[in-house]
């Protein structure tokens, strides 16, 4: 395939699909360099893998990609980490300035009850609520049946809901 149409077509969707592709990282770990990697390395592997791919749903590919490594990113992780991050009450839920003037107060709360979710009820709410990929899309990005996405998005919203409420907050969204 000739190379200059794939960097052309890598970096057409590089401007289209980034920030969806970047933010949905960044709900899924909440740490911000890490989201900006791994933005980075999905492109990468979506230039590499370029012939590979059948022309189906671009975003979705590349949400599959980012997905994906998200989850290996997490792996990486020393075990006692991995697990002490994984106690929302242990992880630092405090952003720097740049982070806290990007998101306005609702979206803050939402980003503080998402990150005390468990990472599969995160991960189907982002998809489906905030990226509106169909249940289909939803169940070929994360490689689950359609019907395990509803029951995990029924869960996750109930879970949502209670945190939120918990915290004493409201999300229009939810």
């Amino acid at each position: 395939m000739d190379q200059q149409y794939k960097k052309q077509q890598v970096n057409e969707w590089y401007h289209t699909y980034s920030n969806d592709v970047y933010h949905y990282s960044y709900f899924l770990i909440g740490d911000h360099e890490q989201a900006k990697d791994i933005l980075q390395e999905t492109y990468l592997r979506a230039y590499r893998k370029f012939d590979s791919f059948q022309g189906e749903n671009v975003r979705g590919w590349l949400f599959r990609i980012a997905r994906n490594l998200t989850i290996d990113d997490i792996r990486k992780k020393r075990p006692i980490s991995y697990f002490l991050d994984s106690i929302p009450i242990l992880k630092s839920t405090e952003k720097s300035p740049e982070q806290i003037a990007m998101l306005n107060e609702s979206e803050q709360e939402l980003y503080v009850a998402l990150s005390k979710l468990k990472l599969s009820f995160r991960d189907v709410i982002v998809l489906r609520k905030i990226k509106e990929f169909s249940i289909s899309e939803t169940a070929e990005i994360l490689g689950w049946s359609e019907n395990k996405v509803k029951v995990n998005l029924f869960r996750g919203i109930k879970a949502l809901r209670k945190e939120l409420e918990k915290e004493n907050f409201s999300h229009e969204t939810v």
